[in-house]
Parts: structure tokens; C-alpha cells; sequence
């Protein structure tokens, strides 16, 4: 009897929540949030169309010329779009958590990624896919799954784990999974394997996705390929191959990459013929590529610049993807859709300022604050202790006469270069280390390309099993890297060090951030305790822009003398009414700097000379020569003992 009520309260509850969305369509109530005067992108129509967008629950509920909500925000002269989805992606390749990978990209428009955890589960198994999944769960960014199809890659492959079709079929009832992940091994398929087609006549017997992976098949191999359920396709670098796959009934993922960039070569994919059978991934996608350049958004704007129509090239990041995976209702701006939306500049440059998840503000150029979901200790425990190898000696690796690898420049096919005798003229040497069940096992060549001139690299990032590989100009320089990194990731307990420069990228992608100077650790934290509780000078200096408070102004806040005071560009207010323990400084504009969304004023005080920024509203802008009042607190102050 208890079920029975529980279940009828749920339809209660769901009910009323369907009875207000439409109360909200119909303009009787106010939605939880509107976008005004909005340009926003109709992919059923592919016309751009004026109106009030109204979110109610988090969905759309209507475009209207009038709607009321608790929340307004004016988006005049910009373009909406429904949020981008990559449509394959390891997220492990990010080198960062799905935490950290959610805060580099939901500023980018990015609202859905489908993952395939091939890499991870190669190295941990199931505890690896177990291990996304939790650390993937409540994020602002929808995270969904195909689940690993090739673990290990290929049958000779000395990988971490293996995974049959009892292994993932205990997945497929987890509903953020959406099929079998590329089958790589297409020569197990077209041979018949009995192993292979386990795994995809168990994803069929779920009534789900499977993807393909098969680069340059064609012909009657292809047919025999695609006969066995494969849907889709990532691998295409040539049109021809692509137009192939496309003609015999396969979607075709368009990748632009870090490692694979072929999007240029698809172009012609990009028309009316042709696009609605496509979609945009990124594959691996590294964390300098991630900021710099842009994540799905990236891959809109080069299109676009390569001739692509603009409206043609959203419905490819967005509409097309959410069919082609049965997400019925994401994709789209239009009611009873996910109000996942991305405001960009416009239609030609693409640059994003504001992203709605849900109906929720998730960014509007600040830096994004998530929280990392809680992970079970013996699962992530699983994911650490990954390294099992013994240490490498120089003469395990001295070579003569061996095969010769040639690489090309933005893609991941390589080239039969024949044999070489050694090191010499651009020629180095290639060692793969089994680190997964201390084995012992080695197994060098020679490879053309690399561009190292001395020393070594080494690295356990390495598809698909992720043995260790290094490449160097000697055994002595590859054993040393080898142990080196064996002995960091003992040391550390971690899988991934990232040492960079940039603040932006350690900001955005780290869940904790070491400060060095000069070799030593000067603080230890989350990038929020870094950037504004920051407990030395120098980190205060180090990360991020900020003002020096001089003494006269330090006097009128009444900050502590012999300390050196700071305070964040962010923490100044421009011509706003005093509130709380706020104090007032008068100032003129010297030069301001604009950054679309954000601009930063530089304003003499007399003094000297402070920096701050603001939301550009589009209203209230300060020129050059201009009296403004400058507001800040103390407690937003940073201080210091004088040295």
C-alpha cells in the first residue's frame, strides 16, 4: 500500500509541475526566467527569430513577444543558441578532472559531452568506468556515455583490464548511458568474433547506439562493418570516405581535435545535402587547446570562417547531435526543451558570453565555481594505484637496426618509414614500458618527426592501453624519464601533474593548485583559496591581476600599517552606492581596455593609479577624462607583513 502511495505522490508532484509549465506558456504566471528581446536560432526553421524566451522547471515553455519572470535578463543585439554537444570525447584526454574539464568548457557553450571511457577502463577496468560516472554526477554539464567496447584495444595489447559483454552490459540500464562506444576492432568484426559481436548484440538487445571507429574502410568491408549495427563514424580525414560511409547510412562525426584536426577536409560535408546526418567532436581535446582556442565553439567559428552557413553550423553543434542520441529534448530552442542555451556576440564570430544550464546562469565571464561530487575512497583508490613496473636500465634499451615510424603533423596515422640504424638527423628513439602488471616487458623503434633534440619525454598518457612511452635521443635520457615519472606518481599519489605558467589554465582546470617560488611550495589549495585568500605576497602577486593599496589610501580604510595591502581588479566598484563598510574614493577614467562582455578601467585617484572591472551592461560606460567614485571594502583586502 506504501508503493502504491509513494508512486501516486510522484504523479501528484509531476503533475503539478506540468500544470504550472503551462500556466507559465500561457503568460499566467511569471517564469523563473526570462530572456528578453531575444535573437534566438530556430533549427526546425533555420531562420534566426525575435521574442521573449520564457523557462519555467528548467525547460523552455515559450517565445513569445511578451513574457513576465523572476528573473529578466535583456539579451538585445545578441544571438541565442541552443547549447553545443560533442558528440565523442574522452575526457580523460583532457589530462584533468571531469570537474576541472566542466569549468574549462561550459564557458565555451558546451552543455552535453558523451564520453566513452575507453582510456580509463584500459587502465582500471570497471572501477575506472565506475570512477567517471561518479565523478560525472550533478555536474552543471551533462555528461552521458557510451560505454568502452575494446578493452583491451586489440587482442595482443598488454593494457590494465579486460572487459567482456557481461562486464558492460551491468551498465547499460544506467540512464546516462547511450550505447557501445566506437568498435575499434572492425577486423574482429568483419571476421566475426565471437567476443566482438557479444558486446554489440548485447548493446542492441538494450536497444541502444553503437558507434563506429574505422578509419579509411570502404567497399565491401565497410558493408560487412556496418551489416554488424555500427551507426556512426569519427575517423573519416578524407571526403570521399566520408561521402561513402554517409551514403551507405552512417552518421559522420566531423572531429577537430587536438591530436586530429579534420574538420577543413569534411567542409563539403556542411551543406544542406549532407549536414543533418553530421555531427562535431573533438575526440582528445588537450588543456592549453581547451582555453586558448575553444572547445565545440572553436570548431563553430572555423567552419564558419571556412564558408560554412552559421545557422547550417549550430544545428551540426547542437540539433543534430541530440538526434542522432535520442536526446529528445535537448538540441533545440523551443518548448518543452532543456533550456540549455548560449548567448554569443553573433553569427559570424561566435564568441560566447553567457551559457544557461537548465535555465540556470552557469556563466557570464567569471571564472566557474563547481563543486567536485563526493567519490566513494575505495573507488578513487582504484584509480590511483595504477603504476606497476620495475625500474628501466639503459641497456634494457639500446637498439640497433629497427623499424622507423614516420608522424604527420595534426593527425594520428602514421607512416612505414622503412628501418633506420640509429639516432641522427631528426631520428629518435621509441620505448614502450608495460606498467600495468609488472612485467618487465619493453619493446623500442625509431620514430621521425617528434622534434626532440635532447633528452627525453616520457609519458602514461598513451592510447590505448597506456603502457608508458617515452621518446628521447638516448637509453640513458629514456631510462631516466621512465623511472622519474614512476617515481612521481608514487611520490605524489596522483595520475596527473600539470606545470604551467599560465594562471587562466591553472584557474580553470586544476581542482588544487601548488604556488612555486624558486623551488619552494608557497601555498597549497583549491583555486578559490588561492586566488582570494592568498597567504603569501607573492602568491597574491603571482596569481591573477591586482592593486597595490598605497599608504593613503590604506590610511583611509584604516588597514594596518607596515603591511603591504592588495585588493582584486574585481573587488572595485565604478560609480555604485556605498553599502555596508564600503569606502568612497574619488577618481577620473585614464584609459580603459574592452573585453566585450567586461571592460577594465584604469583610474587615477591621485594617489595612484587603480585597475578595476566591470560588467559591461552596455549602459553605463566611462570614457577617458570622465569623474567616477570608486568603491571598496576592507575586509576585501589582502595583507601582508612588510619584508
Amino acid at each position: 500500500m506504501s508503493e502504491v502511495k509513494t508512486r501516486a505522490e510522484r504523479i501528484a508532484l509531476k503533475v503539478r509541475r506540468k500544470q504550472r509549465l503551462v500556466r507559465v506558456a500561457l503568460g499566467e504566471e511569471k517564469a523563473d526566467v526570462v530572456l528578453k528581446n531575444a535573437d534566438y536560432v530556430n533549427v526546425f526553421s533555420g531562420t534566426v527569430e525575435h521574442g521573449d524566451i520564457a523557462v519555467a522547471n528548467g525547460l523552455v515553455v515559450g517565445m513569445a513577444d511578451h513574457y513576465d519572470g523572476l528573473m529578466e535578463v535583456d539579451v538585445s543585439g545578441k544571438i541565442v543558441a541552443p547549447g553545443f554537444i560533442d558528440a565523442h570525447i574522452h575526457l580523460e584526454s583532457s589530462l584533468v578532472s571531469p570537474t576541472s574539464f566542466a569549468r574549462a568548457v561550459l564557458p565555451h557553450g558546451t552543455t552535453t559531452v558523451i564520453t566513452d571511457p575507453h582510456e580509463i577502463a584500459n587502465v582500471c577496468g570497471m572501477g575506472g568506468i565506475d570512477y567517471m560516472m561518479a565523478a560525472t554526477e550533478n555536474l552543471p554539464l551533462d555528461v552521458h556515455f557510451m560505454l568502452p567496447s575494446c578493452v583491451p584495444a586489440m587482442a595482443f595489447e598488454e593494457n590494465g583490464a579486460t572487459l567482456t559483454w557481461r562486464d558492460i552490459n551491468a551498465y547499460f540500464d544506467h540512464p546516462r548511458v547511450l550505447g557501445l562506444a566506437e568498435m575499434m576492432n572492425y577486423p574482429g568484426v568483419m571476421m566475426g568474433d565471437r567476443a566482438t559481436m557479444e558486446k554489440i548484440v548485447v548493446s542492441q538487445a538494450h536497444h541502444k547506439k553503437i558507434d563506429g571507429h574505422a578509419p579509411g574502410l570502404s567497399g565491401k568491408a565497410l558493408n560487412a562493418y556496418m551489416s554488424a549495427g555500427v551507426y556512426s563514424d569519427h575517423e573519416c580525414d578524407t571526403i570521399d570516405n566520408a561521402l561513402e560511409k554517409l551514403r551507405k547510412g552512417q552518421f559522420i562525426m566531423i572531429r577537430d581535435g587536438t591530436a586530429a584536426q579534420n574538420l577543413e577536409a569534411l567542409m563539403p560535408l556542411l551543406t544542406e545535402q549532407y549536414a543533418h546526418r553530421c555531427m562535431f567532436c573533438t575526440d582528445d581535446k588537450h588543456p592549453y587547446d581547451l582555453l586558448h582556442k575553444g572547445h565545440i565553439d572553436y570548431i563553430v567559428r572555423k567552419a564558419i570562417s571556412l564558408g560554412a552557413d552559421p545557422i547550417l553550423t549550430i544545428k551540426v553543434a547542437s540539433h543534430y547531435a541530440a538526434r542522432y542520441f535520442l536526446l529528445n529534448n535537448k538540441g533545440a530552442i523551443a518548448p518543452g526543451y532543456l533550456a540549455d542555451f548560449v548567448v554569443l556576440d553573433n553569427l559570424h564570430d561566435v564568441n560566447v558570453e553567457m551559457v544557461f544550464k537548465r535555465g540556470k546562469l552557469v556563466y557570464d565571464g567569471h571564472e566557474v565555481e563547481i563543486a567536485a561530487p563526493d567519490i566513494d575512497p575505495d573507488i578513487l583508490a582504484g584509480v590511483l594505484d595504477t603504476f606497476h613496473l620495475p625500474d628501466v636500465t639503459p641497456d634494457q634499451l639500446r637498439i640497433g637496426r629497427a623499424p622507423l615510424i614516420g608522424l604527420i603533423d595534426g593527425q594520428i596515422v602514421t607512416e612505414d618509414l622503412g628501418h633506420a640504424e640509429g639516432v641522427d638527423n631528426g631520428i629518435c628513439q621509441m620505448t614502450v614500458c608495460e606498467r600495468h602488471h609488472n612485467t618487465g616487458h619493453v619493446a623500442s623503434c625509431y620514430v621521425l618527426g617528434y622534434g626532440i633534440q635532447r633528452g627525453a619525454v616520457a609519458t602514461s598518457i598513451a592510447h590505448d592501453s597506456h603502457n608508458i612511452i617515452a621518446c628521447g635521443v638516448s637509453p640513458e635520457d629514456i631510462a631516466f624519464a621512465v623511472n622519474e615519472l614512476k617515481k612521481m606518481q608514487r611520490e605524489f599519489g596522483i595520475t596527473t601533474i600539470y606545470v604551467t605558467h599560465d594562471q587562466e589554465e591553472a584557474l580553470t582546470l586544476s581542482d588544487r593548485i601548488a604556488v612555486f617560488n624558486k623551488g619552494y611550495i608557497e601555498q597549497i589549495g583549491t583555486p578559490n583559496e588561492i586566488y582570494n585568500h592568498s597567504k603569501t605576497e607573492f602568491v597574491c602577486n603571482f596569481i591573477g591581476d591586482i592593486n597595490r593599496v598605497e599608504a593613503p589610501i590604506a590610511a583611509k580604510m584604516k588597514l594596518a600599517a607596515g603591511q603591504n595591502h592588495f585588493i582584486r581588479l574585481e573587488r572595485l566598484h565604478v560609480n555604485k552606492p556605498k553599502r555596508d563598510d564600503e569606502i568612497l574614493i574619488d577618481g577620473v577614467i585614464e584609459n580603459i581596455e574592452y573585453y566585450g562582455l567586461y571592460i577594465k578601467y584604469y583610474i587615477d585617484v591621485g594617489s595612484q593609479i587603480l585597475k578595476a572591472i566591470e560588467k559591461n551592461d552596455g549602459i553605463n560606460i566611462y570614457a577617458p577624462g570622465e569623474k567616477v567614485t570608486v568603491a571598496m571594502k576592507p575586509t576585501d583586502v589582502m595583507s601582508y607583513d612588510a619584508q
